[in-house]
């Protein structure tokens, strides 16, 4: 045989055993996790913080990233670089609508949100005029929807506020409200929500159980179809670790706020104060998925709903109708 021929039939060879190892070895122990910004997000810095994942599947290499909105997350599932995201339902089924091929595994929390603004003649939505600026997440945001929500029933038009709008992290609406220049109110959720209004002269004018009609999943966790398909071990040891970061957050405040402190970077009295909040829950169930859907349908922001459960959520996620 020819040393070219001799080289390209070892090179084949290597190539094929290197296929054949990577498929005898499985799906790699790999997971790259997503969140955003405050502490509706509290379980699963619990989880990385605990090292749960790497207790209940030894060996597996967990990547955290923390992004400013729901699509920078939806872009970078898009691009592989995130297998899990925490996010909204309402960017959520705007992603599905489009065709994002991801489910829904979990919830995560219930959280109090509101409008908070500075301006001392608004108490009301009929006080904000054409030239205040609302800011929010993003278009599509939980928070945008609630207040098209809260539009629809004070006004009968869903999207009377849509063209006021500003895009900002929480972390930069919160700056943002405090300059008082840019921005007329913050749509927000803690820890920036109640620093907001421990600030003299802020003042909330709606909250999101009021814009909703009552109690809803704030965060869910989601999965790409290929990263749910392809590592059902991993799947299932991130399910199992958030689980009990959930257990842990729900029944030991004290111990989170202790072991969350320094990433949060807020004091430890300051951190339980916020954890024990009313409406601060974190669980698995999920709610609010048919009533944000069947009104974002209704206003145009997708045009399709979910037929049947299995549609949105991956069979062991757990929704309470």
């Amino acid at each position: 045989m020819k040393p070219r021929a001799w080289f390209i039939f070892l090179l084949l060879v290597s190539v094929m055993a290197w296929s054949v190892a990577g498929w005898a070895k499985g799906p790699s122990l790999r997971i790259s996790i997503a969140e955003q910004y405050g502490l509706a997000y509290a379980p699963v810095q619990v989880m990385k913080e605990l090292k749960l994942l790497e207790k209940n599947l030894p060996g597996i290499k967990t990547e955290w990233r923390q992004l400013n909105n729901t699509a920078a997350i939806r872009e970078a599932m898009l691009a592989g670089r995130v297998d899990v995201g925490f996010i909204a339902i309402p960017p959520f089924l705007i992603g599905w609508d489009k065709g994002m091929p991801w489910k829904i595994a979990t919830g995560l929390s219930e959280s109090p949100v509101g409008l908070v603004t500075w301006k001392k003649e608004i108490r009301s939505l009929r006080d904000f005029t054409k030239n205040d600026r609302i800011a929010a997440p993003q278009p599509g945001s939980v928070q945008h929807i609630l207040l098209a929500m809260a539009c629809e029933r004070d006004f009968g038009d869903a999207k009377k506020f849509d063209n006021q709008l500003i895009t900002l992290a929480h972390p930069d609406g919160f700056n943002a409200l405090l300059a008082q220049k840019e921005i007329t109110a913050h749509f927000t959720a803690p820890p920036y929500l109640m620093k907001e209004l421990e600030q003299p002269g802020m003042t909330q004018v709606l909250s999101g159980k009021a814009a909703f009609g009552g109690d809803f999943t704030f965060i869910v966790g989601v999965t790409t179809e290929k990263f749910h398909d392809r590592n059902h071990k991993v799947y299932q040891a991130y399910i199992k670790s958030l689980h009990q970061a959930m257990e842990y957050a729900r029944n030991n405040p004290k111990g989170t706020a202790s072991l969350l402190s320094a990433a949060y970077r807020i004091p430890q009295a300051e951190l339980l104060k916020y954890l024990q909040a009313p409406g601060t829950e974190y669980r698995p169930e999920i709610k609010g998925i048919k009533e944000f859907a069947v009104f974002m349908k209704r206003n145009g922001y997708i045009g399709k709903t979910p037929s049947q459960g299995s549609d949105i959520l991956w069979k062991d996620a757990k929704y309470n109708e």
